[in-house]
């Protein structure tokens, strides 16, 4: 009789799992979601930075750039979530405090916002854009001497950094020194002659003290650099305060300054001299 054949369990191979190489391509496809960030391609580069987070779940750069796409996205929950599990991972990496100070900021939590830079700034105190966010969350506070003493310090970090200058403007002309927003404007301007919100801001406020002719052709200028400061609402999000609001709602609803607005207006010349309003 033929011997019975008894049957071989199937022992089961161990798959070996290369999490180095893995690590590697999550920090492949998190450079493949920043770059794409650059060009706001948000919906191309969240997937990106989510699976990037799933392979490399370990690095606390991955967890913030996932967290910083989350706060372009608007999606505050989830950006604080990611932006927490990154601090967890690197308590040391000031930039995770200053994204979750952006978080607060844009939910306009501006204390908590306020405690996250300065948090961040103790662990890099030269930062000129951590010194700048701080001095934006004093300023939303009313805190507007600490407020310019920040955007002082950022400015001193970095002589060409004209936001800082900017705001102090901002600051001054919301509490009645217009001559003084104007010299921190023109200084701004001065840095960057290709920054259209402190030459728009020079603009309305030469305008409101009466210099007509030089105001219309500095705002012409400006919002031909950048149209988006057309729209008082972005003027708004770029923390113009109520006075300079009010001004620039006058001087963007000029026939000069609209002409500038309209498609064909590209080549249009706002002339030296035009009838006092």
């Amino acid at each position: 009789m033929p011997k019975a054949v008894h049957a071989q369990a199937l022992i089961p191979h161990t798959v070996q799992i290369n999490t180095e190489k893995l690590e590697q391509q999550g920090l492949s496809l998190a450079q493949e979601a920043a770059q794409l960030a650059r060009f706001r391609e948000l919906d191309m580069a969240l997937p990106r930075a989510r699976l990037a987070t799933q392979l490399a779940p370990k690095n606390d750069k991955v967890w913030l750039l996932l967290g910083g796409l989350h706060l372009q996205a608007r999606e505050f929950s989830q950006a604080i979530s990611a932006l927490t599990t990154a601090q967890t991972l690197n308590p040391k990496n000031a930039d995770i405090l200053f994204a979750l100070g952006s978080a607060s900021f844009q939910q306009e939590n501006y204390r908590a916002a306020a405690e996250h830079y300065k948090n961040g700034l103790k662990l890099t105190p030269n930062d000129a854009e951590g010194l700048f966010d701080l001095g934006n969350a004093y300023y939303m506070l009313g805190r507007f001497s600490e407020a310019i003493a920040k955007f002082d310090q950022s400015v001193s970090q970095n002589k060409k950094f004209w936001p800082a200058i900017n705001n102090v403007g901002l600051i001054k002309y919301e509490q009645g020194d217009i001559q003084g927003a104007i010299r921190k404007w023109q200084e701004a301007v001065a840095v960057d002659k290709r920054a259209a919100e402190p030459l728009l801001a020079l603009a309305v406020a030469m305008y409101t003290k009466g210099n007509r002719t030089q105001s219309l052709r500095m705002g012409a200028a400006a919002l031909r650099i950048d149209k988006r400061y057309a729209d008082l609402n972005f003027l708004k999000e770029n923390l113009w305060g109520e006075r300079l609001l009010s001004d620039a709602r006058k001087f963007l609803d000029l026939p000069q300054i609209q002409s500038v607005l309209e498609p064909q207006a590209e080549g249009v010349v706002i002339p030296n001299s035009l009838p006092q309003q």
